[in-house]
């Protein structure tokens, strides 16, 4: 009896730091790291095994909070999982995802991962705290393109009976709009040649899809044609019907355009969240 005492001292220590965290405004964050996202009892390989996981980074003393799943970029074969700086401390929730890459898995492996952790997220992101209404997906370059693969083609979420619809928002950051150039290398075109296929965003445009925030780098500075690519994406989004897409081009930066489009990400996605609280 005496040697729980110090625990159940600590424990109510504990809840009265959280009860005045909250109480002074003050929100505290933990992550929560190397989870996998595989479906429970299905056969897994070694590299799924090691690919396939995630962190939550989230808040731990407030609820009803959004989350951000982010993909990170690199080609679709290479780059790491990650909670990104500069979206910590900023209220939200992020799960910072690992897929498979080129060569070890082709297309669409690597898509087929990005809806699996999506739907982790779905499934998991309340016993965090966070809003299953409030999911919002965002990655950077090729975690762009998966973005808006499993957010455009409602086939993949599908799969784990997931509604793409029900996603609050997609923000992919300088995303293939055509067919991924790593799938193109994977059949032998040139990345110069550009394919809309159904692995290309492009070709699932639809008027229900979630609120879109396109994001590039300087049209001038970019990589190959990538804001045309979106700005095509956008007015097509239109021709069919959708009412909530925006882009933004991000002039004097290239395809590094993480940082200035930060703020304005943020501001977008606190305004979404705000009408599905309403």
């Amino acid at each position: 009896m005496l040697r729980s005492l110090p625990i159940f001292v600590m424990a109510i220590a504990l809840s009265i730091s959280a009860s005045a965290a909250e109480n002074d405004g003050i929100i505290t964050y933990r992550a929560d790291t190397g989870i996998s996202y595989l479906e429970k009892g299905k056969r897994a390989t070694p590299y799924q095994e090691e690919r396939c996981r995630l962190d939550v980074y989230y808040p731990e003393n407030r609820t009803g909070f959004a989350t951000l799943v982010w993909f990170h970029g690199g080609s679709l074969k290479a780059g790491r999982r990650s909670i990104p700086k500069q979206l910590q401390s900023k209220g939200i929730a992020v799960v910072g995802v690992d897929y498979r890459l080129y060569p070890k898995v082709k297309c669409p492996g690597y898509v087929e991962d990005a809806a699996a952790a999506v739907a982790w997220t779905f499934r998991n992101i309340e016993k965090y705290g966070g809003d299953p209404r409030k999911i919002f997906v965002a990655g950077h370059s090729s975690g762009g393109y998966l973005t808006s693969m499993i957010g455009l083609d409602k086939r993949w979420l599908a799969e784990h009976g997931i509604d793409a619809d029900e996603i609050a928002g997609l923000v992919p950051l300088s995303g293939h709009a055509v067919t991924h150039m790593t799938v193109r290398e994977e059949r032998g075109i040139p990345k110069e040649r550009p394919i809309v296929d159904e692995f290309a965003p492009l070709y699932h445009v639809r008027s229900d899809a979630p609120p879109i925030l396109l994001m590039t780098g300087d049209r001038e500075m970019e990589m190959l044609g990538r804001y045309e690519e979106n700005a095509y994406l956008m007015r097509m989004l239109k021709v069919v019907g959708h009412k909530d897409v925006t882009l933004y081009e991000f002039q004097g930066h290239g395809h590094a355009m993480f940082d200035p489009a930060v703020a304005p990400m943020l501001r977008w996605l606190r305004a979404k969240s705000e009408k599905k609280a309403d």
